[in-house]
């Protein structure tokens, strides 16, 4: 999927409007960790796609587990961005002895609910080492990083209430399932350590549910399977009442957002990405999926079963304030309806 897709190519085109300072890579190296996941072949895309139309375009070190995945990722850029560098090793032991390195975009993360109660001591270690082994490499090269975190840190807000970058929620440390939120603070906490006791420019971004073009058919997420059931005229069949209510975020958005705290945050600094607008119950998305892409052909079931054992969080009320990250000069552009519009486009392609 690449810049011959439609879809992807309005975001991009959109992307390099909006006023951020792109040049500021002219030249520079980039390591982006992730890079095959939703957000990390985003911002390998985007910054590629800066660099067509340079001279002195940014090297984007796309650092990588699988070869295989890489490459059926990251195909036509392969062929066409000679600045594409594939780094393959892991996260947590990665050392680049001999590569310069001018700023480092930290996504790798376990991402899929059921791993949170499957495997949480490697959910857990991966964030921790992983982040420990980054913040090091940018002490070393004197690079900038941003750290991708989660709206998950904010644990359960109360109800009504505007949540902002201070108000980090109470996590039980016995309930497996706390393995990743209790970790990314964790991580967030790491991240201003090294900023406050060894001057590591690192700055914190937490992003809300991120979705849009390189979500994979088969993706397990529910947002996913919600286009899924539109896409194949399926009812959408909800495993709770769909209480949860929290905003969500465009891909490109979520790019625009990383690229303007790696440039413009403040170091030890956390930052939270969202689009306000979008703030609705799980209920009221799918309700919104079945009328907007659906065109009301298929409706919303409730089968209630135990969540807990698929890895869900419990019922959450998520309204996220991102003022903070809007004093930067970033805003959020796409609404929800046009978020699953383009998904939906790029999953049938």
């Amino acid at each position: 999927m690449w810049i011959e897709n439609e879809v992807i190519k309005r975001d991009l085109d959109a992307l390099m409007e909006q006023g951020i300072d792109f040049s500021a890579f002219d030249g520079k190296r980039v390591l982006i960790t992730g890079a095959t996941g939703l957000i990390g072949s985003n911002l390998v895309n985007a910054l590629l796609y800066y660099g067509l139309h340079r001279d002195n375009p940014p090297t984007v070190l796309a650092l990588i587990r699988s070869k295989d995945k890489a490459r059926r990722v990251f195909a036509a850029q392969i062929e066409q961005c000679p600045n594409l560098k594939l780094v393959q090793g892991d996260v947590t032991t990665l050392s680049l002895p001999d590569t310069d390195v001018d700023y480092i975009i930290h996504a790798a993360s376990q991402t899929a609910s059921r791993a949170f109660v499957d495997t949480p001591v490697e959910t857990i270690l991966t964030t921790l080492e992983g982040t420990r082994n980054m913040l090091e490499l940018c002490r070393e090269k004197g690079a900038r990083m941003v750290y991708l975190s989660s709206m998950e840190v904010y644990g359960t807000p109360e109800r009504g209430h505007r949540v902002t970058e201070e108000e980090i929620g109470a996590l039980l440390p016995t309930k497996v399932r706390n393995c990743y939120p209790l970790s990314k603070q964790m991580a967030e906490c790491l991240c201003a350590s090294y900023a406050a006791e060894y001057g590591v420019a690192c700055s914190i971004l937490r992003l809300t549910q991120t979705f849009g073009p390189g979500v994979a058919y088969q993706d397990g997420r529910v947002f996913a399977e919600f286009a899924r059931c539109a896409l194949e005229g399926r009812d959408i069949v909800l495993k709770t009442k769909g209480e949860t209510r929290r905003s969500y975020l465009y891909t490109a958005d979520a790019v625009s957002a990383v690229v303007t705290v790696l440039l413009r945050g403040k170091a030890g600094e956390a930052y939270t990405a969202a689009n306000e607008d979008t703030f609705c119950s799980i209920y009221e998305m799918a309700q919104t999926v079945c009328h907007e892409l659906a065109d009301d052909r298929i409706s919303v079931r409730i089968e209630p079963c135990d969540v807990e054992k698929l890895g869900y969080a419990g019922t959450l009320f998520m309204d996220l304030d991102t003022g903070k990250l809007r004093s930067l000069g970033w805003r959020a552009v796409y609404g929800l309806s046009e978020m699953y519009r383009s998904m939906a486009k790029t999953m049938q392609a």
